[in-house]
């Protein structure tokens, strides 16, 4: 019985889970790595703070997808100026493209410490490796590769049953993290890694992608259109979008607080509060956790990397795409979806090409952030507002409390750019 139930559940689950495990990328891991190791579990709060916010508006997006039948480009064009979701789109589409450089980097990392062997070498395999599980594979393999990899994330569950945990001081620092911050904090310092966390755990690429997922699952099946005006049938998977959401960000969250935690209790105990890269901080977990635990780390790298980079390739790939009109998705060949590949592959190549150069992590990664800062909040606004339009939504406009919960997220990122900008200058 509990088997059948358990199957059901794993059916059910499809973009939320696969988009919430995205989150935790190679650069949010070196993220989550840098808020324990410098502040221990001063930061822990940020992702218990996110996590509803998060799951708000990531529901919405993939509502959004599934009530309309477009995907959030097609809908954010309905309802701005042209020239306005443009420049949404090609910022996406930058950001991405850094973001995928920072990915493919820290993975060819990653495998140089595991294995020995040419940076370069690694980073050219996996750009390649990523393209070809889109371009190559059907929708379905594609799915069910992206399903399998979000299992690497457990990888940072594993490493918290490795060492030691205090966890009565863990969570008394956690409630109250401006009692136990080093001496020598600054608060320039400190609001930085909460504006980082916040930018790393709601990121655009994330919307766009669960809400093409939804478009993409719709237009496999013909009857899903006709359906839809049917109270029961959008019900039931209006509730499937809810608890998919709800699973998927839960667990994306959970997995960074394990990060946070376990860097907290092994690299800030021994004095190592500069971590710059999850490369780097899989490699300082060697001497003080073992080699266990560090090899863990690193293929939790490599496994969240492999499912990172094709999302944020797809996610750029679908915008451009729905902005012009082209024909978009995983489900159609090359052939027929030509220009919605080419952008797939130029961004996994241009990112590739990035990490080839080794150029520096940490700025590309400052640069993904404040792209991602300038861009979330109207497309988070545009989101909302989109979410409340009967003309768009029909009867199936947003809830008070899902409005409550948007707009609550859209501020708190609000106030983050704002503070990112006011620390920068």
């Amino acid at each position: 019985m509990v088997t059948q139930a358990a199957k059901k559940l794993v059916r059910r689950l499809g973009p939320g889970l696969i988009t919430g495990a995205a989150d935790d990328d190679p650069s949010g891991i070196a993220t989550y790595s840098q808020a324990g190791s410098q502040f221990r579990f001063g930061l822990v709060w940020t992702l218990l703070l996110t996590t509803p916010l998060m799951i708000g508006i990531q529901m919405l997006s993939a509502r959004i997808g599934w009530v309309t039948g477009e995907g959030l480009a097609a809908n954010i064009n309905k309802m701005f100026p042209r020239w306005l979701t443009t420049i949404l789109v090609g910022l996406l589409v930058v950001a991405n493209t850094i973001n995928i450089a920072a990915d493919i980097g820290a993975m060819g990392e990653a495998a140089r410490l595991l294995l020995g062997g040419n940076l370069t070498a690694y980073a050219l395999g996996f750009g390649l490796l990523c393209v070809a599980t889109q371009v190559f594979f059907s929708y379905e393999r594609t799915v069910r590769i992206l399903k399998w990899l979000t299992l690497g994330l457990f990888a940072y569950v594993a490493v918290i049953l490795t060492v030691q945990v205090p966890w009565r001081r863990a969570i008394t620092e956690s409630l109250q993290p401006w009692a136990f911050l080093p001496k020598d904090t600054s608060l320039k310092d400190y609001v930085m890694m909460v504006v980082a966390v916040l930018g790393t755990t709601i990121s655009p690429y994330l919307f766009f992608w669960q809400a093409a997922q939804e478009v993409e699952d719709n237009d496999r099946r013909p009857e899903a259109k006709a359906l839809r005006s049917h109270p029961e049938y959008a019900a039931e998977h209006l509730s499937r979008i809810k608890q998919d959401t709800f699973i998927g960000m839960t667990f994306s969250n959970v997995i960074a607080v394990c990060i946070v935690i376990a860097t907290a209790v092994t690299l800030n105990e021994q004095g190592i509060t500069n971590i710059q890269t999850s490369a780097q901080a899989a490699q300082a977990l060697r001497p003080v956790a073992g080699e266990l635990a560090f090899a863990v780390f690193a293929l939790g790298i490599i496994g969240t990397g492999l499912l990172a980079v094709p999302i944020l390739a797809g996610s750029a790939a679908y915008a451009v795409s729905e902005l012009y009109g082209w024909t978009a998705g995983l489900s159609h060949g090359f052939r027929e979806a030509r220009g919605f590949y080419l952008i797939i592959i130029a961004a996994t190549g241009i990112g590739t090409l990035i990490g080839y150069l080794e150029v520096d992590p940490i700025k590309a990664l400052v640069w993904s952030a404040v792209v991602n800062g300038v861009i979330s909040v109207p497309i988070m606004a545009a989101l909302m507002w989109i979410g409340q339009s009967q003309r768009l939504m029909g009867q199936h406009t947003i809830t008070l409390r899902h409005r409550f919960f948007g707009w609550t997220a859209t501020a708190v990122m609000t106030v983050a750019v704002v503070l990112m900008f006011a620390t920068s200058f």
